[in-house]
């Protein structure tokens, strides 16, 4: 069941204001929105942490991964050169041969 935010308009505001001044009392308001303050920041806080602790391990994901790709590359141009020796020589034999 989701209420639409709609419910929330200037009258039900002013009647959910007048509710919590009832229940709280005037004294008590400055303080409660004092908590409420410092809730908020303490999400936000935590919030943030999260998300740079999930950006930072991307970013590590990423940086092994581009790692991995340079060693695959480095490899790969190590073989090829064995390779190309390999038949250099092959061919210097074979023109020997002949």
């Amino acid at each position: 069941m989701n209420l639409p935010l709609a419910v929330f308009d200037g009258p039900v505001i002013w009647v959910v204001l007048f509710v919590v001044l009832l229940l709280f009392g005037g004294s008590k308001l400055p303080e409660l929105a004092r908590g409420l303050g410092k809730a908020k920041r303490e999400f936000k806080k935590a919030s943030d942490e999260v998300e740079d602790e999930v950006r930072s391990a991307v970013e590590e994901d990423e940086r092994k991964k581009l790692r991995l790709k340079q060693i695959e590359e480095e490899e790969r141009a190590a073989v090829r050169a064995k390779l190309d020796a390999e038949e250099r020589a092959k061919r210097a034999q074979d023109g020997k041969q002949n």
